[in-house]
C-alpha cells in the first residue's frame, strides 16, 4: 500500500513538473514572438477564420494564466496574449495585419522575379523568409506610424501655442482696456486743471515797464 502511494505522489510530481516545463515553455514563446505580429503571439497562420483566433486565446490563456502558474513572467506574456486577441478580432486593425503580411509576400515575389504559381512559394524556405520580410515590412509601418504621429502631436502643439498666444493677446488688451478705462477720470481731471491753468495766464495783466 505504501509503495503504490509513493509511486502515485512520484507520478503526481512528475505530471506537475511537466505541466509547468509546458506552461513556462509557452510563456518563454510567446515573449519571443513578435510583437507587431498577433498571429505570432497566438501561434496561428494568417487567414483562419475568428472562431479560431477565440479559441487559440482560450487554449492559451488557461495554460498561461498567472492563477495557473508560478512563473513570475506569466502576466507579461498573459498581456501581451489579450493584446493580440484583441488586435485580431479588431476588424481594422487585423485588416492592416494582413495587408502587411500580403506586402511583404509580394515583395519576395517581386525581388525573386517569381511569378505567383512558382512551386518555391509552399516551401518551408520560403515560408521562413516571408516571415522575416513581414518583419521588415512591419517595423517599416510602425516607423512611419510614429513619425505620422510625432509630426500630427508637433503640429497639435504649434496649434495649441497659437492658441494661447491669441488669448494671451486678448488677455493683455482687456486689461489694457479695463487699465485706460480707470485712468480715465484722472486724465479729463487732468486737462481740466490744465486748461483752467491757461485761462488763468491769459487774464494775467502785463506789467507796465518804467
Amino acid at each position: 500500500m505504501t509503495a503504490d502511494r509513493d509511486d502515485k505522489d512520484i507520478l503526481a510530481d512528475l505530471d506537475r513538473e511537466a505541466s509547468e516545463y509546458i506552461k513556462d515553455a509557452e510563456i518563454q514563446r510567446i515573449l519571443n514572438a513578435f510583437k507587431l505580429d498577433a498571429y505570432a503571439i497566438l501561434d496561428l497562420q494568417p487567414g483562419v477564420p475568428e472562431s479560431d483566433i477565440k479559441m487559440q486565446f482560450r487554449k492559451k490563456s488557461l495554460l498561461i494564466h498567472p492563477d495557473k502558474t508560478k512563473n513570475p513572467q506569466a502576466p507579461d506574456a498573459f498581456d501581451r496574449l489579450k493584446k493580440a486577441q484583441a488586435e485580431l478580432t479588431d476588424e481594422k486593425m487585423r485588416e492592416r495585419l494582413d495587408e502587411a503580411i500580403a506586402d511583404a509576400r509580394m515583395l519576395l515575389i517581386r525581388e525573386r522575379k517569381w511569378t505567383v504559381d512558382n512551386p518555391e512559394l509552399k516551401t518551408p524556405e520560403f515560408t521562413a523568409d516571408w516571415r522575416a520580410k513581414t518583419r521588415e515590412v512591419l517595423i517599416d509601418n510602425e516607423l512611419r506610424r510614429r513619425k505620422q504621429l510625432k509630426a500630427q502631436l508637433a503640429e497639435e502643439g504649434r496649434e495649441q501655442r497659437k492658441a494661447e498666444m491669441e488669448i494671451e493677446e486678448r488677455k493683455r488688451k482687456r486689461e489694457n482696456e479695463v487699465a485706460w478705462e480707470n485712468t480715465r477720470d484722472n486724465r479729463i481731471n487732468s486737462w481740466r486743471d490744465f486748461q483752467k491753468g491757461g485761462a488763468k495766464k491769459k487774464k494775467k495783466k502785463a506789467q507796465p515797464i518804467g
